[in-house]
């Protein structure tokens, strides 16, 4: 007996404050306030440390869905996941895409197709202190998370959870102060390159929760030990809090959902194959049509994308990583979201930058949410 509905649909949006998609489909009657879980955006900021559209973004949706969901805004975190992901360089275009999970009595929305479906659960860490940011002690709390979240999504098996997306702090140099002010030494005293431990260390728990590493990882071997990776995690860095947000998107019997989600690995930037594997193992993809997507079926892909950290792609020596001009996470979405885009036709896609141990260097995850 399946026991939860999950609804996910996409909304463009025309700037970082437009909740207008949204509300129109609330108004309408096909969105109900109540169920949704979490929004993934994709903002036009810069995706770097003062990238305000981010916090924006969730500012704007909180004060549009507080009057629905009874709370006051500051509270609306609470209940409702939000991930930002700034940076919306070349063909991506921004948008929001909304997952809605109701509880139901009855399996009578299968429409006669059986198996696992699309299921979500959401989780939250711990505030974080700045010292711990990049360390063992979030790599231990985030995998904590994860295991909570796959529970309240109804998984079981690791192998069936396909993209656990996190939103996870970073450090400014306010927040460094204090740690010293405590006697305490932060893991790296840039702002920048603090969103790099941090999005490292969250994406380790995921691979510790998942058993996709066995033992303990310890401080040192964040951003140094690059063999050790998860196949499905995508973190994303932010100003705009001090814990990580899970979001957990896989398969499960209890849901009874009409959409599923898919996954595969991209080896490094160009790899459009496991683009395609991604598609294909949703039903997205058939070499032998034209039009290989059908229409109205594809929710949305979710990527990482990051600068191969040996300078080169496939043998060939690439130049993002010494542009003075334009930082190398911003040339890598714009590659990686320009190949997603032209095989999936639109450029509303979320690809997300900066890879640390989220696949394999320079390459990293990549899934498909389609409608059955």
């Amino acid at each position: 007996m399946r026991t939860t509905f999950v609804d996910v649909v996409r909304i463009p949006t025309k700037g970082p404050g437009d909740v207008s998609g949204l509300m129109d489909l609330i108004d309408a009657g096909k969105i109900a306030p109540a169920s949704i879980l979490a929004i993934l955006g994709k903002t036009e900021g810069n995706g770097g440390v003062n990238d305000f559209t981010r916090e924006y973004a969730v500012s704007a949706l909180s004060g549009a869905l507080a009057p629905y969901v009874d709370l006051p805004q500051h509270r609306v975190e609470q209940k409702i996941a939000f991930v930002m992901s700034g940076g919306t360089e070349g063909v991506l275009s921004p948008h929001i895409t909304v997952f809605a999970r109701s509880a139901i009595s009855q399996d009578d929305s299968d429409g006669g197709i059986a198996g696992k479906r699309l299921s979500i659960g959401i989780a939250h860490t711990r505030d974080f202190m700045s010292e711990e940011l990049g360390r063992r002690v979030q790599i231990e709390e985030t995998a904590r998370a994860v295991r909570v979240a796959m529970a309240d999504a109804g998984i079981d098996d690791p192998q069936d959870v396909h993209f656990v997306q996190i939103k996870c702090p970073l450090l400014t140099s306010d927040r460094i102060e204090a740690a010293h002010a405590r006697g305490q030494k932060t893991v790296t005293t840039s702002a920048y390159g603090s969103m790099a431990y941090s999005r490292g260390a969250s994406a380790l728990g995921v691979a510790s929760a998942l058993g996709e590493i066995d033992g303990v990882i310890e401080d040192a071997q964040v951003l140094k030990s690059w063999n050790l990776f998860s196949s499905v995690a995508s973190t994303s860095a932010g100003i705009e809090l001090m814990h990580n947000v899970v979001i957990v998107l896989g398969n499960s019997t209890s849901s009874a959902s009409p959409f599923v989600i898919g996954h595969a690995v991209m080896r490094d930037a160009i790899d459009a194959a496991a683009v395609i594997a991604a598609l294909e193992s949703v039903g997205l993809w058939a070499r032998d049509r034209p039009d290989p997507i059908p229409s109205g079926r594809m929710v949305n892909i979710f990527a990482k994308a990051e600068a191969s950290p040996d300078g080169s792609v496939r043998g060939s020596r690439h130049t993002m990583l010494e542009d003075s001009d334009i930082g190398a996470t911003r040339h890598a979405r714009a590659a990686v979201g320009g190949l997603i885009s032209g095989l999936a036709g639109t450029g509303a896609v979320y690809v997300s930058g900066g890879a640390e141990h989220q696949g394999p260097p320079g390459g990293g995850p990549v899934a498909a949410i389609a409608r059955l």
